[in-house]
């Protein structure tokens, strides 16, 4: 796929999740994301109202990460925090599905604690990200994963949280998208570092990208190569 600067910024997530991140480090954040006019800010939900207000003035939306990074807080606690996310100005939830529980084969337990995150976020409007942390689960999996998010009400599947074992990778992202077809996005996240890795990740049917080497892909200059 062939894309302009403007067009490959649309698919990003710049995102800073990093647990030292400051006020100035999530403020760099937002300047880079209203500099390259990308698709959002990813922070955990702590930050979302400072986001908010720096980003009021752009089309970047904010995004708050929800039961991050383990996937094991219990559904009230991340009903709340996605409800708080989007009160303090979150246009969109990234939660993680309930990894021990989705290798366990608790499909109902998993399809509950996504409906319930589903239902408030969609209650208020917004969009819901259910990340699966690929790198922990087997192929049958990453397919069960979608299949459970999909039927639950999700409106993307993302492959990593960027704080496990690996993060994004082709031939995952190929699996997830056949899976989901056209009726949910799929969003590749970690280990996205270069303009080359991000058109990888597009054609392999990523609609989305969370990165946190926005800059570097767009200016072509050399990333560090660490989570996100």
């Amino acid at each position: 796929m062939t894309l302009t600067k403007a067009q490959l910024a649309k698919y990003i997530d710049h995102t800073n999740l990093k647990a030292d991140a400051t006020k100035d480090s999530i403020k760099e954040t937002c300047d880079e994301a209203k500099q390259f006019d990308t698709a959002s800010v990813c922070v955990n939900s702590y930050w979302i109202p400072f986001v908010a207000e720096q980003l009021k003035d752009s089309d970047v939306n904010p995004i708050a990460v929800v039961g991050f990074p383990l996937g094991a807080m219990a559904t009230d606690s991340e009903v709340f925090e996605a409800q708080k996310a989007i009160d303090d100005g979150a246009e969109e939830i990234d939660m993680v599905i309930n990894i021990g529980e989705l290798k366990s084969g608790n499909n109902d337990v998993v399809e509950a604690d996504i409906k319930s995150l589903a239902d408030a976020v969609h209650a208020k409007g917004k969009i819901l990200k259910v990340i699966l942390e690929t790198c922990l689960l087997s192929k049958d999996e990453i397919v069960l994963g979608c299949k459970l998010s999909e039927k639950a009400g999700a409106d993307f599947v993302k492959t990593s949280t960027g704080f496990s074992t690996a993060g994004a990778k082709v031939e995952d992202v190929k699996l997830m998208r056949e899976t989901v077809g056209d009726r949910l996005g799929v969003k590749a996240s970690g280990g996205v570092h270069s303009w080359d890795e991000a058109v990888e990740m597009i054609d392999a049917g990523a609609s989305r990208l969370g990165v946190s080497a926005t800059v570097a892909i767009l200016t072509g200059a050399p990333a560090e190569k660490s989570g996100y």
